[in-house]
């Protein structure tokens, strides 16, 4: 069974590439390109992990991430945030208790690396 990831980013550009990407290595992934209804989403997939874009139309990905993870019912996802704003990966923990973090323009191999580091199940 392959590992679910729900992406959700509001750059049609941005997700058309992490589907290619994520799907040619054989992983399950739902695009989003908002995050309305987020708890919903994750219910609907279900996903194993969650690229957030940390500039979102109109909302702030970090708030969001900080929903999820104090959300007894979704805290255990992981989360890795996306973004191309300068500073962001240094205060990821502290504002919105991501797992980690990727800039954009982001490198395909660092990307994965992450990716299959936070889906791995031994």
């Amino acid at each position: 069974m392959s590992k679910r990831i729900l992406a959700i980013d509001d750059n049609p550009y941005i997700l058309e590439t992490l589907d290619e990407i994520l799907r040619y290595y054989g992983y399950d992934i739902k695009l989003s390109s908002n995050a309305e209804n987020i708890f919903d989403q994750i219910a609907d997939f279900n996903p194993n992990l969650i690229l957030l874009d940390v500039m979102l139309d109109g909302r702030d990905g970090r708030d969001l991430c900080r929903l999820i993870k104090n959300d007894p019912n979704t805290c255990h996802l992981p989360i890795i945030l996306i973004s191309a704003t300068p500073g962001v990966s240094e205060n990821i923990n502290e504002e919105g208790g991501a797992d980690d973090y990727v800039a954009k323009p982001f490198d395909i191999y660092k990307l994965l690396e992450k990716v299959e580091k936070y889906t791995y199940v031994s």
